[in-house]
């Protein structure tokens, strides 16, 4: 008797341990960052175009191009993602709330510091009526766009001072076992590229996974969100015998070589 109650509860335990580990998994997977569920529906637009790396400015908007209004907002866009990511929570079955309610939601977690730890489930902003990020900034685009904040300020930000001083291969390697180190404990990565004291690019892009290389490709490929491409995944590569990172071609950015530089990690990043 005294064996089979001891059996018993070894089986039991036995399969609430596999019970446990399977919905760990299960609430593992679910939790991935998804580019078509996370991101921003919108995108935003550079003061500038280029023309085989070559600035210069673009033309005002018109009625007939009215995506060229929203500028400036990269770092602001990527640090939204993330902060939804971390701080946000969306009950498709709810009522969604109206203009005002939505922008001082918005604005709980858009003022919620990006570096800190992700806060539990029931700890949330909820934003109900949608089931996640791009379904409802493609349904409230106008709303997000006036509560996410100003792109101007970007440009004062203390980080970006490191652009005029730290080019070595040394500082782009720590750059990088930071990226990897990130995206190994379930977080995200902003990074700021830059190409200074060349002008080809000026940008804060939000590296979420490793991507897929081609079999022999030294390479070390990274999957990007570009709030320029609301439409895809962008990539960031690395590469160990050139000590560098390059991001992709695009019509904005003739392609190859970038500094990385981490934004929103801490504190004056």
């Amino acid at each position: 008797m005294i064996l089979c109650n001891w059996r018993t509860s070894a089986i039991f335990c036995w399969l609430i341990a596999c019970v446990a580990v399977t919905l760990a998994r299960a609430g593992a997977a679910s939790s991935e960052f998804r580019f078509d569920r996370d991101t921003l529906a919108f995108q935003n637009a550079t003061v500038l175009k280029y023309k085989d790396g070559v600035p210069f400015l673009r033309a005002k908007s018109t009625s007939d191009d009215p995506a060229n209004k929203y500028t400036r907002r990269c770092f602001v866009m990527t640090r939204t993602v993330m902060q939804f990511r971390k701080f946000a929570r969306f009950d498709p079955r709810g009522v969604p709330l109206n203009d005002q309610e939505l922008a001082a939601r918005i604005r709980m977690v858009a003022h919620r510091a990006s570096w800190r730890e992700a806060l539990p489930e029931n700890q949330r902003i909820v934003f109900p009526g949608y089931a996640n990020l791009r379904e409802m900034s493609k349904a409230r685009t106008q709303v997000f766009q006036e509560t996410i904040g100003s792109g101007f300020i970007t440009y004062f930000r203390p980080g970006n001072g490191r652009m005029f001083f730290e080019h070595s291969r040394k500082y782009q390697e720590r750059t990088h076992a930071d990226l990897d180190a990130a995206l190994s404990r379930g977080d995200l990565f902003v990074g700021y590229l830059s190409t200074y004291p060349k002008l080809s690019i000026n940008h804060a892009v939000l590296v979420y996974a490793r991507n897929k290389g081609v079999p022999g490709d030294e390479l070390e490929h990274y999957l990007a969100y570009d709030p320029n491409h609301a439409e895809a995944p962008r990539e960031l590569t690395w590469s160990p015998h050139e000590r560098a990172f390059a991001f992709q071609k695009d019509v904005d950015f003739v392609g190859g070589f970038v500094r990385v530089y981490q934004s929103y990690g801490k504190p004056l990043q």
